[in-house]
């Protein structure tokens, strides 16, 4: 395909953002995708919206491009991708192959012990005939495989909160991940066609980086310091780098992801998973980190635009 940019100048390339979806997650895309298609027309782009409520998308006529924001089930998933790729139509981001083993966190646990990868132990409890306790040793986390956001995620300290949260862990799906809790900094790193960005510090400012800490403009609670760069000399920032980059490689993502690690007080990192559709609000964590690297908001929406048509896909 020609030169992205050359085509925009001439406003021959039609964007679609896609956002919103069926999944837990749809208002937050909302807000991303209404963040990319303003800094995409920002940019001269010829966008529209394209809000998705079902698990089907129609792409209107004209579209060479769909700009991806759905986070979560069926955008995240490989499940948008499949289509758009049976209809012919390019797309932002990670392939379908690649989006369905990042998306599920018993897989890409699996790839990133075979590639390697410093992250958590655990442990998969099968509850499809009833809730089963794991036999790992507290503290853990209990997590839904095939959720984002943090849906469904729990840090269990003491016996009597176990059942619970397997339980609600359970409501997503048959499986449920536990994994060794690891106490330390909450990191994570943005990596843009194979440049990685500098680290971000999460530091919630109460309990962990859940729903409320992450989104209080939805819950009306909670809250989040972030801190670019992370305040880490430069052996512990370069390793931190490379856990998340490897990571990145072990699932043959495409494009652009941003990859969760934790730090701990011995200064090893831990990958959680990565995220192949990150937040992009312009004060979402990989915009954060692009801008330290310097990519202003636009540029990042573009450079995304960009690398993604010249990637081959299934079309």
């Amino acid at each position: 395909m020609e030169n992205f940019r050359e085509k925009r100048m001439n406003k021959e390339i039609k964007i679609a953002v896609a956002m919103g979806g069926p999944g837990s997650e749809h208002d937050v895309s909302m807000a991303t995708g209404q963040a990319v298609l303003k800094a995409l027309l920002g940019e001269g782009c010829d966008a529209e919206a394209l809000e998705i409520n079902t698990s089907e998308v129609i792409v209107p006529e004209g579209v060479e491009l769909v700009f991806n924001t759905i986070h979560g089930t069926f955008g995240e998933d490989g499940v948008l991708q499949k289509q758009l790729e049976a209809k012919g139509v390019a797309y932002t981001g990670a392939g379908s192959a690649s989006s369905l083993l990042a998306f599920d966190k018993v897989a890409s646990k699996e790839r990133f012990i075979e590639a390697g990868v410093p992250t958590p132990a655990s442990e998969t409890v099968d509850c499809s005939a009833g809730v089963q306790m794991p036999k790992m040793d507290l503290p853990y986390v209990v997590k839904p495989p095939r959720e984002g956001s943090s849906v469904g995620v729990h840090i269990v300290r003491e016996e009597e909160e176990a059942r619970a949260a397997i339980e609600d862990a359970a409501k997503y799906g048959d499986e449920v991940l536990v994994e060794q809790f690891v106490e330390g900094k909450e990191l994570t790193v943005g990596i843009v066609d194979g440049e990685v960005f500098p680290v971000v510090h999460i530091a919630p400012r109460s309990g962990f980086y859940d729903m409320s800490n992450k989104y209080p403009w939805m819950t009306g609670e909670g809250g989040t310091d972030y801190y670019c760069p992370a305040e880490l000399d430069e052996e512990t920032t370069q390793r931190v780098q490379d856990a998340a980059l490897a990571a990145h490689r072990a699932l043959g993502v495409e494009v652009y992801s941003r990859v969760d690690v934790l730090l701990d007080a011995d200064g090893n990192p831990f990958v959680l998973e990565a995220n192949t559709i990150p937040g992009m609000t312009e004060s979402s964590l990989l915009p954060k980190a692009a801008k330290e690297a310097g990519y202003s908001f636009g540029n990042l929406c573009m450079k995304i635009a960009e690398v993604s048509l010249q990637t081959p896909r299934n079309v």
